[in-house]
């Protein structure tokens, strides 16, 4: 693949950590303890949900791209993606597809504070594991507390601060909560939107090879996480909320990355930028189609107690 040269504005990039940074706020601000002792009571959806996150999509992420040679940019920013945590509008698109919303919530608050170091540590060793991706790994030499240091700062601290606020003012919370979503969803797709129309004939040009790699790559995230959570015997609701946490992505802190550390990989922004948009379109439309039918009552044996109602 020829090189692919993204036109990039540096301060654009203290615009996406602050929209990053927002999102995280906002999606923690209904998060309370008692979503983390949920989990330690009914650990088995949320952590078969982690272990697909964070073990089975970034290693078949890096099987696929080794086993069929596909070029080093490109495979980076799949592996990138596969290494990010699960993206804040699962949780509406779990409400939508009528599937556990405590679920869904518990993973994105557990998975993004994991992610402060699992997400720098699964790229870095399955980008060298790759023969194909080592080089330019090697090449761009990565530092790996830098990293760190920005994963923490978009993601850990809002997460932490929206929690505070949502307990000491929750008026202002639940206030808040929706609009800010909704905010964040907006600003993010409109600076998609600009980065394609500023670099409209490089991702015409390119658009049969990330185009088909994303929908490929989202399709396989959302299957491992539905076989994970069938496997392991979870009830639909748990099932549909875990399928949609490991299949939509938090590419906007992938764009973070490769901005801060990759600005010149055209080809992992390629991938990162239709991630964005497409595990939208998909997740939203297998919200849809769940939403029409109602998830099976667990049965006694399954059953959570602990679980608020949602």
């Amino acid at each position: 693949m020829e090189p692919v040269t993204i036109a990039f504005d540096p301060s654009s990039l203290v615009l996406i950590n602050l929209i990053v940074a927002l999102m995280m706020f906002g999606v923690s601000l209904d998060l309370r303890a008692d979503d983390f002792r949920r989990i330690a009571r009914a650990p088995r959806a949320p952590l078969l949900g982690l272990l697909a996150q964070f073990l089975l999509l970034p290693a078949l992420t890096c099987l696929a791209c080794w086993g069929l040679g596909i070029e080093p940019e490109l495979a980076l920013g799949m592996m990138l993606i596969a290494a990010c945590p699960g993206g804040s509008f699962s949780n509406i698109m779990t409400w939508l597809a009528r599937g556990d919303v405590a679920v869904s919530v518990s993973m994105t608050a557990v998975s993004s504070l994991a992610a402060s170091l699992l997400t720098p540590l699964n790229f870095a060793l399955y980008a060298w594991l790759n023969p194909y991706t080592r080089p330019l790994l090697t090449q761009i030499a990565l530092d790996p507390l830098g990293l760190l240091a920005l994963v923490l700062l978009v993601l850990a601290l809002p997460l932490l601060a929206g929690m505070w606020v949502g307990r000491r003012f929750p008026r202002l919370a639940q206030h808040l909560e929706k609009p800010l979503r909704l905010f964040a969803l907006l600003v993010m797709l409109g600076f998609v939107a600009l980065a394609f129309s500023r670099n409209l004939e490089q991702f015409t040009r390119h658009f049969h090879l990330f185009f088909w790699l994303v929908v490929a790559h989202n399709a396989l995230a959302l299957g491992i996480g539905y076989l994970s959570a069938l496997i392991g015997g979870l009830p639909a609701g748990e099932r549909r909320a875990v399928t949609l946490e490991v299949g939509i992505q938090n590419s906007a802190l992938g764009l973070v990355i490769i901005f801060t550390f990759f600005p010149q990989a055209g080809g992992m922004l390629l991938i990162a930028a239709f991630w964005g948009c497409w595990h939208l379109v998909s997740g939203l439309a297998l919200a849809w189609l769940w939403s029409r039918r109602p998830p099976e009552p667990a049965p006694l044996l399954l059953a959570q107690p602990g679980l608020r109602d949602e």
